[in-house]
Order: C-alpha cells, then structure tokens, then sequence
C-alpha cells in the first residue's frame, strides 16, 4: 500500500483528506506550464474559428457580451476546483471530490463525465487535425476524402497517445512548442487586422459601447442562453491544469492558481480577437461577414487570404497546432482521472497502474487513447453526421461533470462557509451559483438538442445531438451499476475498499 499525502481540508469530512501518492512524477511542472496546459487545452485558435460564427448568427453585434456572460459560470467554477484542490490535490478531480461531498456514485458519475467528455472531442479534434493538414498540402481536395482525413485523424490520436506515454516532460515540451506556434500565429493575425483598420479607409465597422448593452442583448433571452451555452464550449479546458495537480511543484496551491489565470487570460483573448475580427469583417452576411453561413465553420479560414494575403496558410497552420495541442492534452485529464478511479478502487486495479519508467498512468493514456480511437473510427464510417451531433451533446457533458464540482464544493465546505467571507463567497455563493448556472444549462440544452432540427440527425423524431448525449451519459450509469457488482470493484460501492 502507498503512502498518503495529505493537505488541510475542508470540514465536509475530516481535515487532512488523505491522497494516496500513485508514483506520478511529483514537482514537475511550475506554475508557467500550468497555465500554458489551461490555455492549450482549450484550443482557443480552433475555438473561435469554429464557434465566433455560430455566435454571431445568433447574437449578432452582442457576441463580445456572450462571452462575457458565458465566462461567469465558468470562473465561479474555476474556484470551485481551486478551492477543492486545495483540500484534495487528487488527479481524478471531480471523481474524488464528488465521491468524498456526496458518496461512491456521484464520483463515479463525476468520472464517467470528464471521460466521456474528452473521448468524444478527441473524435472531433482528430478529424479536424486531419482536415487541416492535407490543406496544407497540393491543392487541398484530400481535405474532402473521408478514408484519407479518417486515416490522418487515427494517426494523430496515437501519436498524441504515445506522446502522453513516455513522460510528461516530452508532453509539456510538445505542448510549448505548438502553443507558441499557435499564438504568434493569432498574433500576426490579429496585429494585421489591426493595421488595417487603423492604416486604411474604413471598410468594416467602429466600436460601439452597445455591443456590451444587457439591456439589448436580452431583448432575445433565449439567443442570450444560446450563445452563452456555445460560449460554455470554448471555454472547457483550464481544468487539465487540475488533473495534473499531483505532477505540479505545490500541488494544493499551484494548479488551482493555474487554472482561475488561464481562465482569466482566455476570456481576454476571446473577447479580443472577437472584437477585432467583428470591426474589420463586420457581422454582415456577405462576403467575410461572420453573419455569411459558408463562414461559419471556420471564420478564420475565410479570413485568412484577405487579411494576411500569401501568408494566409499562417492561420491553417495555427488551427492545426492548436487542435493538435488539445489533443494531447485531452488525454491527460482521462487517463489520469481513470487512474484515480483504479487507484480508489472504482475501476479495476489495473487502471491504477503507473509506468514504472516513464511515471505517467501508461494503461489509463493506452485506455483512453484506444477508446477514441475506436469512438472516432465507428463514427466516421457509420455516420458523420451522427458524429457531428455527438460532437453537439459535448456541452452536456461539460455542464454535468463542471455543476457537480461546483455543488460538491459548497456540499463539502459547507462547514467552514462561517469562518470567513472569502469561505463563504469561494466555497459557497459562487460555486453554488455556477453550479446552478449549469444546472439550468444543461436542461436548457437538452430541450434544445431534443428538436429533431437542431442538428445533422434525428431519431424517432428527437433530435441526434440529445438522443448521442443521452445514450452516452445512461451508459455511464449503467458501467457504474456493473462495476456495483464486480469483484475487483465492489468494495468502491460498500466503503470496504482502499486506495492501493
């Protein structure tokens, strides 16, 4: 049996919530690399490429106070992980923290959906990573051929897999270099639209303080819950600074300041670019309007010739570093929350195993890695569309596993919500109030996805997106009341189990 290491908590159990050590490399990463985990994994260049569109089409010249809006949820979140991080720096995150505020099944469920979560965007990152690449090569037309992208896609996952394999060194110095690539990329973008706008004649659209106007913006409320739910999405992602909290110097301090600043910085990049990209293209629907349809898959792949002119393949390569960077980290959160569950006895032991050598959660990273793999593979051959709306259900996933960290944040420190007014607002109003916030997102979204419209699919006349989100989170219930009843995992249920 390991050793424990244990840290001051929170008076939801006893103080000292002992974590059991898992032979991870311990101090690895400072408080630099965490933040640069939480902006990576975001994918904020593909992000917006992929969202600023549909936001825009739905709230118009209100798309900078969207993001603003969908921003709160997501901060008061971010304390909820600082703050429980603090008590517990265990690398299954909501897993352990759910399972010590509300028992057994709610960390299960709680690791079933971080999982999950990152399963499915690995699918989409994989076949964007595919995409991307042979765009840059010859004239583009292998972008559009299924075997080719498919077969790229499923190559990009085992070598980001691997990558995750042999240390988190080698991942932190891959991660460095695909972020530097991506941001000086955005940059040079960014500073060109902002030459032009200040250099030559007019052509898009001022500034306007209206553009951040509630009062406007709700006149719609439902465009405002839209937006702001797609807003959730380019958001996630800060929290792989957390699942690595026990490789970081000062695990209970580090990651969690880690996390509340790259959410910080991310929100100010998004709002931004979001900006000057509205000014100079303007959210008309012609031309490189971000309102024209064909833009809205990629508005910077619209952008990019008009605004950096020979030097457009600049932004074609920074959404490619920037889903490449995702990817790997994305499979950091997975294996290592996987890891814990093995550890704490919720999954077989075997997934508690860390490699020797390389000290990273080497069954767990083959694990998840395999799993998109096969999810990504499945779905590309039996039905993009369908993997499209899989793709959609992601801010359910998100909005599940981000509210139950904020209610076992409040649940959990509910006793010392008296001692102070930083405990009070830290680990109770704003963590309730976020989690509440996504409680609320979540239905919202489920009613959405249920029309039969909202998507590429539909199924019994229900909308693909809710039926793939659905499915996906019961069989999380479903693994959970398998593993209730078998012998390598029963004692997780019954409280007999010990981390090994």
């Amino acid at each position: 049996m390991s050793t424990e290491t244990t840290t001051a908590g929170g008076p939801g159990g006893a103080p000292g919530a002992g974590v059991p050590a898992k032979g991870l490399r311990a101090g690895i990463l400072d408080l630099g690399d965490s933040v640069m985990l939480g902006l990576a994994s975001t994918a904020p260049v593909y992000s917006l490429a992929a969202t600023l569109g549909l936001i825009v089409a739905i709230n118009g010249n209100y798309t900078p106070l969207i993001l603003l809006l969908g921003f709160i949820p997501v901060l008061f979140i971010a304390f909820a992980f600082r703050e429980l991080n603090s008590a517990m720096p265990d690398c299954g995150t909501t897993f352990t923290w759910s399972r010590r505020a509300f028992g057994p099944w709610a960390g299960w469920l709680g690791g079933w959906g971080v999982a999950l979560a990152g399963i499915v965007v690995l699918a989409n990152l994989a076949q964007v990573a595919g995409q991307y690449l042979w765009l840059l090569i010859g004239d583009g037309s292998l972008a559009g051929n299924k075997v080719v992208v498919t077969g790229t896609g499923l190559l990009f996952i085992v070598l980001m897999t691997l990558v995750n394999y042999r240390g988190i060194r080698l991942g932190e110095h891959v991660q460095r270099v695909l972020t530097y690539v991506q941001y000086i990329a955005l940059g040079i973008f960014a500073l060109a639209i902002v030459i032009r706008i200040t250099a030559g004649p007019p052509e898009g659209q001022a500034f306007d303080f209206e553009w951040f106007n509630p009062a406007g913006a709700f006149a719609d409320p439902g465009a405002v819950v839209h937006g702001a739910l797609l807003a959730l999405f380019i958001y996630w992602g800060w929290d792989t600074c957390l699942a690595v909290n026990e490789e970081t110097e000062n695990p209970a301090t580090t990651p969690g300041r880690g996390a509340v600043i790259s959410a910080v910085v991310l929100v100010a990049i998004y709002v931004s670019v979001a900006l000057l990209v509205m000014m100079y293209a303007t959210v008309g629907p012609d031309g490189i309007g971000l309102g024209n349809e064909a833009n809205q898959a990629d508005v910077f792949l619209a952008m990019k010739d008009v605004v950096l002119g020979p030097w457009g393949w600049l932004m074609v390569v920074a959404v490619l570093a920037s889903v490449l960077s995702s990817t790997q980290t994305t499979i950091l959160p997975t294996a290592r929350g996987t890891l814990s569950m093995g550890v704490h006895g919720a999954l077989p032991a075997k997934f508690g195993e860390v490699h020797s050598k390389n000290q990273t959660p080497g069954f767990s990273t083959q694990v998840m890695g395999g799993a998109a793999a096969v999810y990504y593979v499945a779905m590309s051959f039996l039905s993009e569309n369908l993997l499209a709306d899989s793709i959609s259900a992601i801010s359910l996933f998100i909005a599940f596993y981000y509210a139950l960290t904020g209610f076992a944040c409040f649940w959990y420190f509910r006793g010392t919500l008296r001692d102070s007014a930083r405990n009070l607002w830290f680990r109770g109003i704003l963590p309730l109030l976020g989690a509440l916030v996504l409680t609320a997102a979540f239905f919202i979204s489920a009613v959405q996805m249920w029309d039969p419209a909202y998507g590429d699919t539909s199924i019994f006349g229900v909308g693909g997106a809710f039926i793939s989100g659905v499915v996906l989170l019961a069989l999380g219930v479903v693994l959970a009341a398998v593993c209730r009843f078998l012998p390598s995992t029963r004692g997780y249920f019954t409280g007999s189990a010990h981390p090994k």
